[in-house]
């Protein structure tokens, strides 16, 4: 049987530190920061609810970051 793969370490890195900044700036903070995966969504967008290591979500209103969460 092959080894569960250990997932990498998540950036120590406060999501809400990126909350109130402009979007393009906000996710290129968060990719210098290590975030491999940093997905910019609208109020309200259907997503799934599976937790991804690495991934950085932040909520967007009028091109400014709303809300950061990881996962």
């Amino acid at each position: 049987m092959a080894p569960i793969p250990t997932p990498s370490a998540e950036p120590d890195d406060n999501p809400d530190a990126y909350v109130g900044l402009p979007v393009d700036r906000a996710e290129r903070l968060a990719r210098e920061r290590g975030w491999a995966t940093v997905r910019a969504l609208q109020p309200g967008t259907i997503i799934t609810m599976e937790y991804r290591v690495g991934r950085l979500n932040f909520e967007v209103k009028d091109g400014t970051v709303a809300r950061s969460w990881k996962g």
